[in-house]
């Protein structure tokens, strides 16, 4: 789908579920931009929050390309922030911080994801905020949380900090191997943009039944520990040492790649045999229950499920396993992600044409929310660095040239 493209035209009419919905974000990187993303497909007006100078962190990060005015505008940044307008206020100033809380009240959300504690050392955190907007919903998302202490509150938290401790990167190494970090890009910021957003439409609703706003705290750690859920579920019942699960859940070779089958269960097991042509499986005493299926996985099971499939490519087999009622899944490449047909058609690839001089648009994910009375799109590209700038201080604060002049003049605005 082009960058501006509507799906689900029909809906259009019904606008948007959080049209109206105001959210100012103090935010960098990607756990809240991720967020404030979602909110803002969804409807709500995003009012971004950067550095006038530097601006958000994820700008210059790589691989990335030129915006407009020849400025770096790197990968993380680029998959953040569309739908968004930009503001640049220099917070360490005293007046840059006296603009945030003459805009807060004009907006439902404030939200940040800096470490704990840094904007109350800068008079902007929630009881600042609440003071001057006692409804407001303040939403933080930072490594180890605000409302309760932690004994790593002075650490600095990326995804991959709160992935390990998760658990999840011990759950699956292998022997002496160092872990494989980010395995899948940064899930641990995804994964807390997502409870953040939970957290605040669930925010909303009680204010909408009680009046009364309150902080919203999401903490990476928290949030990845949720998402390896099995961690310490499977040590409490005995499971130690990496031990594989009892069932098959295995990556297998194809004519043109590899794909993936999950069975756990005897009747499964016993139609992938009739699909492979190894029916005797069935009946075979050594292959009875899952764990024997482990135990006999590389010297059976293997090599009979890659014999068959040697001359077939990954998704006509995933095709046939699904048609016998085996769950399996191709393992895809990004070509394959780009081109697959179920990804276009549900508009899943975002278009973004560069404005560098490259054709090759730069693909992003589109909105995986899809409603039956709301559009998908239009999204609109992500901001200059403080494009809007004038445009809301004019807007919410009635602010006049000679006052927006004269915070340009002293570097508190751009």
């Amino acid at each position: 789908m082009r960058l501006g493209d509507i799906g689900n035209e029909a809906a259009a009419s019904y606008g948007k579920p959080l049209a109206g919905l105001r959210v100012l974000a103090i935010e960098q990187m990607q756990a809240l931009p991720f967020a404030t993303q979602l909110l803002a497909r969804l409807g709500a007006d995003v009012v971004k929050v950067e550095h006038p100078t530097e601006g958000d962190m994820a700008r210059p990060s790589y691989p990335f390309v030129r915006d407009a005015e020849g400025r770096q505008m790197g990968a993380t940044f680029l998959r953040n922030n569309l739908n968004k307008r930009s503001v640049g206020i220099d917070l360490k100033s005293e007046r840059g911080r006296d603009l945030i809380l003459r805009l807060a009240p004009k907006f439902d959300i404030v939200a940040e994801n800096f470490k704990a504690g840094t904007l109350d050392r800068m008079g902007l955190g929630y009881s600042a905020i609440e003071a001057v907007h006692p409804k407001v919903i303040y939403l933080s998302i930072s490594g180890f949380g605000n409302l309760v202490s932690s004994p790593y509150d002075s650490w600095p938290a990326f995804a991959s900090v709160a992935e390990a401790m998760s658990g999840m990167y011990e759950f699956k190494r292998v022997g002496d191997n160092p872990p494989a970090v980010s395995p899948v890009g940064a899930l641990g910021d995804t994964t807390s943009g997502l409870f953040a957003t939970i957290g605040v439409l669930a925010a909303l609703r009680q204010r909408d039944t009680t009046g009364i706003g309150q902080h919203v705290d999401i903490a990476m750690y928290d949030a990845l520990i949720s998402m390896a859920d099995i961690v310490a579920e499977y040590w409490s019942m005995g499971m130690r040492d990496n031990a594989a699960l009892p069932l098959i859940m295995d990556g297998f070779r194809a004519s043109d790649g590899w794909f993936v089958i999950q069975a756990g269960r005897p009747f499964q097991f016993h139609r992938l045999a009739d699909l492979i042509g190894k029916p005797e499986w069935k009946t075979d005493e050594r292959l009875q229950t899952p764990p024997q299926w482990r135990e006999h996985m590389e010297t059976l099971i293997r090599p009979g499920v890659e014999s068959w499939a040697a001359s077939l490519p990954k998704l006509e087999i995933c095709h046939l396993l699904a048609n016998a009622g085996v769950a399996a899944g191709p393992c895809n490449s990004a070509e394959d992600v780009i081109n697959d047909v179920h990804v276009k058609q549900r508009n899943m690839i975002v278009e973004i044409p560069r404005t560098d001089g490259v054709e090759q648009p730069v693909l992003v994910p589109g909105n995986p929310v899809k409603m039956s009375r709301m559009a998908d799109g239009p999204d609109t590209r992500m901001p200059w660095l403080g494009e809007h700038t004038e445009e809301v201080l004019r807007g919410e604060l009635g602010l006049s040239d000679d006052e927006v002049a004269a915070l340009k003049a002293a570097g508190v605005v751009a």
